[in-house]
């Protein structure tokens, strides 16, 4: 089984496919990172050789990945609700940043529902 980055690389997958289970790896980064390294991304996780290997992880170290990037993202998220700015704002309140609407959906920013009691009307 191939680690690279503290994570372990599925090995029945194709290279191109398997390095994206890294965070901050995607389909384009893991085809750079596979043409620099000289390794052909139809090849699986586990028919690499350790040459391979190794190239690969000095291609990977280059990216910013996983704890680092993790940290980074985290620290961007807290600097936009320090300064207030409105997408801050919103990731404090827990509601969508981009623009979405919010009346009917955005269960998974908004949580569970919380179903509110309605007020009877006022019969004549």
């Amino acid at each position: 089984m191939a680690r690279i980055a503290g994570i372990d690389l599925p090995k029945n997958k194709r290279g191109v496919i398997g390095l994206t289970y890294i965070y901050g790896i995607g389909r384009s980064t893991s085809k750079k990172i596979l043409k620099d390294s000289g390794v052909d991304e139809n090849t699986k996780v586990q028919d690499w050789n350790d040459e391979q290997l190794s190239a690969i992880r000095v291609a990977v170290n280059e990216v910013k990945t996983e704890g680092q990037l993790r940290s980074e993202v985290q620290l961007n998220i807290k600097r936009l609700m320090d300064i207030g700015s409105f997408r801050g704002i919103r990731h404090r309140a827990g509601l969508p940043l981009r623009g979405q609407r919010t009346k009917n959906n955005s269960r998974t920013r908004k949580g569970k529902r919380k179903t509110v009691a309605n007020k009877k009307k006022a019969t004549k």
